[in-house]
């Protein structure tokens, strides 16, 4: 079996290029790959596409990814959530082009893309102007407007135990856009808070198999978004 596993987040996102489409992890502050994205930062790669469930808080993290110019488009739920400052302003001036997506059909769509599915109907848009330029059909008396499926180049994700094949265990609420993102993304990149020896994890809580994991890297001690805001910190 291959060891997945990179020393720093630094290597692990090295290879993500100008123009890619990247899947974040997080709810909110929930399994958000704050090192990761910081990382990612770092390395300067532009004109990125994002899937994400919302925008991010303050100026670490997502929001700082977007503050520093480098997401050209964000796909997701809650584009402005509570301390969500940085998208806003950014959308107003022009700055970044924002495709809005009902939360749960934002999951369905990562869900299908993972699965192969190119598409799929959902009544969830029929009538907005989320509809816009969607095909609509009717099954059984009622209307449906069709979705595509999402892929992406990269997942970045956060898990609280991983070995060193990429077999990931989430902490709780943390399980939630990580685990569909791994398997509709080329390459998945996973940080976790330990990284255990083969055969330590119960195969019973394993929520992503390896097979879905390129890379691990472990991130002791990971940051928590809403500590950061607190602090009133700013990235970089």
């Amino acid at each position: 079996m291959i060891d997945k596993q990179v020393p720093t987040p630094a290597e692990a996102v090295a290879d993500i290029g100008d123009g890619a489409a990247v899947m974040i992890g997080g709810f909110g502050e929930a399994g958000s790959p704050i090192e990761l994205i910081h990382a990612l930062i770092d390395q300067g790669a532009s004109g990125l596409t994002v899937v994400n469930n919302n925008a991010g808080s303050g100026e670490v993290g997502l929001a700082a990814l977007l503050k520093s110019g480098q997401v050209s488009k964000l796909i997701c739920s809650f584009p402005k959530s509570a301390g969500s400052s940085v998208f806003p302003e950014l959308y107003r001036d022009g700055r970044i082009e924002l495709e809005l997506v009902p939360q749960g059909t934002l999951a369905e769509r990562i869900r299908a893309g993972g699965a192969g599915i190119p598409a799929f109907f959902t009544p969830t848009t029929v009538g907005t102007s989320l509809e816009e330029g969607k095909e609509r059909r009717t099954f059984d008396g009622r209307d449906y407007v069709m979705e595509l499926g999402l892929t992406a180049d990269f997942a970045l994700i956060r898990c609280s135990h991983a070995d060193c094949h990429g077999n990931l265990v989430y902490n709780k609420t943390a399980r939630n856009f990580g685990p569909i993102m791994a398997t509709a993304a080329s390459t998945t990149v996973a940080q976790a808070a330990n990284i255990v020896v083969v055969g330590e994890l119960d195969p019973e809580v394993v929520v992503t198999p390896g097979i879905f994991v390129d890379r691990v890297v472990q991130v002791e001690n990971p940051a928590h978004e809403s500590d950061l805001v607190a602090r009133g910190e700013v990235y970089p």
